[in-house]
């Protein structure tokens, strides 16, 4: 019997699998450069950078958890490591003693504006720059056809 290798599938799979090297060779180099330069990880800047964007600089943990596609125990290891880095605290709800946020601190606030010159310098190296800006707004079309909400249908949970 000879071990052959399955059918390569088709063009579509062929999409698929390059989408998902390139993902997973740039989400590297993203995260190589920020631990490098800011000693944050990819997934640290990303909730930096959710708490920035939420109202009052804070989110429940739970939804946070959610926003950033980690696990109730990834986020909660995370962020005990940016609340020793001073980067996050914790606040009380005032009615609700159950919910916990996760609250972005001023130094927080830094530490992400100090990253994003990396993050987008890589951004624009490693990715934009390969496209014109007309493939830029192709990809772009073309990407927001995949379900990336829950509301939209698409299960998203870590």
């Amino acid at each position: 019997m000879s071990a052959q290798a399955p059918p390569r599938g088709g063009i579509e799979v062929e999409a698929w699998a390059g989408l998902l090297r390139a993902h997973a060779c740039v989400t590297r180099r993203f995260n190589a450069d920020l631990v490098a330069e800011h000693g944050l990880t990819l997934s640290a800047y990303e909730v930096l950078l959710r708490l920035a964007q939420a109202p009052g600089r804070r989110m429940r943990r739970v939804d946070l958890s959610e926003e950033v596609l980690l696990t109730p125990s990834g986020i909660t290891r995370l962020l005990a490591g940016l609340e020793q880095s001073g980067y996050v605290e914790r606040a009380s709800c005032e009615s609700d003693a159950r919910v916990t946020y996760a609250q972005l601190t001023d130094d927080g606030l830094a530490k992400l504006r100090e990253a994003a010159s990396t993050h987008v310098a890589d951004i624009r190296g490693l990715f934009a720059a390969r496209f014109s800006a007309e493939e830029l707004e192709t990809l772009r079309d073309l990407l927001r056809r995949l379900p990336v909400d829950p509301s939209a249908g698409a299960d998203c949970e870590p």
